[in-house]
């Protein structure tokens, strides 16, 4: 196998370059440790150290958005990995009142860009790191859980007061990532689906925070990667937004990765069913879905990688079979 940059090699992928190799990408949790900074960034360093992927997609607690404004969370054994709100924040339209500005370097936010800069440090940069950031409106479901809903639709000042506040801090923290040695983010939002909102929903509570996030980056990080969760995502309106990346389920909801490509033209993320394939899959059929990804979008700029969070049960075996599919498609036989 060839030993060729991770730098290099992301450049040339988002050149459009056509790959002997094709970048690979995996991340997961390692719940519970991954509340303290100094385990978290240890995991980090080891998990790349191991696999040598071609972007580390930095890996915090997927509640730390929303702790320091009160909501209780917990690791309850979710086979992800993440930890759940068990107590939210706001439980009634006035409560929003209480999302008052926070300081992005003090609490559970400043504890995930201290240990990015020791997952950094410790890496030395041979990889892009992307720090984990969370939609404005992603964070404001986790503070309300599905309260939200109503109150989009019946009170929506005080949604967007809050979310005024919660982009403020969002944004503080993702320059604060930058300088802490992330080269850029990974943006994940959790609603940007047809089943929980109308476009003109999305394009008022959520579209409209995560481009002032996304532009206020713009000339300070090298790439940026754009996560959208769910079923039925709203392609259309998430493929205009000024990213290099584009990530979601593909192999669980529409669009594939070939229809993908012919509405959004940069960097897809994908191709992997981390819940089914990765898991229960042999090697072979692990291979088979990176090689139909390959297929599908003539292997140019492509990053193979699962739609979301691996399992923390996935194991070595399966990730070698991706690694493997990935950097000698040429040679794999199916």
């Amino acid at each position: 196998m060839k030993n060729i940059d991770h730098w290099k090699r992301m450049d040339a992928i988002l050149r459009g370059d056509a790959m002997e190799q094709i970048p690979v990408s995996l991340w997961r949790h390692f719940p519970v440790e991954d509340t303290d900074p100094g385990k978290l960034a240890r995991h980090t360093i080891a998990w790349q150290e191991k696999w040598q992927f071609d972007f580390v997609k930095f890996m915090p607690p997927g509640t730390f958005s929303v702790e320091d404004w009160g909501a209780a969370t917990a690791y309850t054994g979710a086979t992800n990995g993440a930890r759940v709100v068990t107590n939210a924040a706001v439980k009634r339209t006035e409560d929003w009142k209480e999302i008052r500005h926070l300081n992005a370097r003090a609490g559970s936010w400043g504890q995930q860009n201290i240990a990015l800069a020791q997952a950094a440090r410790g890496l030395n940069g041979s990889v892009p790191i992307l720090q984990t950031v969370f939609s404005p409106l992603t964070t404001a479901r986790k503070l309300a859980t599905e309260g939200i809903f109503a109150d989009i639709r019946c009170n929506p000042d005080a949604i967007e007061a809050a979310l005024r506040v919660i982009t403020d801090v969002t944004i503080d923290f993702c320059l604060d990532a930058i300088r802490a040695g992330a080269h850029g983010i990974f943006l994940a939002t959790q609603l940007a689906s047809h089943r929980l909102l109308t476009v003109t929903e999305y394009e008022r509570f959520g579209a409209k925070y995560d481009i002032e996030i996304l532009e206020a980056l713009r000339g300070r990080c090298q790439f940026n990667m754009l996560h959208a969760h769910g079923d039925d995502i709203m392609f259309d309106l998430l493929s205009s937004y000024p990213v290099q990346l584009f990530n979601w389920h593909d192999r669980l909801t529409d669009p594939d990765l070939r229809r993908a490509r012919q509405k959004f033209s940069q960097v897809l993320v994908g191709g992997l069913n981390e819940h089914n394939t990765l898991v229960r899959g042999t090697p072979q059929e692990i291979a088979g879905e990176v090689m139909d990804a390959i297929e599908q979008t003539d292997g140019r700029r492509l990053i193979i990688g699962p739609g979301c969070v691996l399992p923390v049960a996935t194991a070595d075996s399966a990730i070698q079979a991706v690694v493997e599919a990935a950097r000698d498609h040429n040679t794999v036989a199916l």
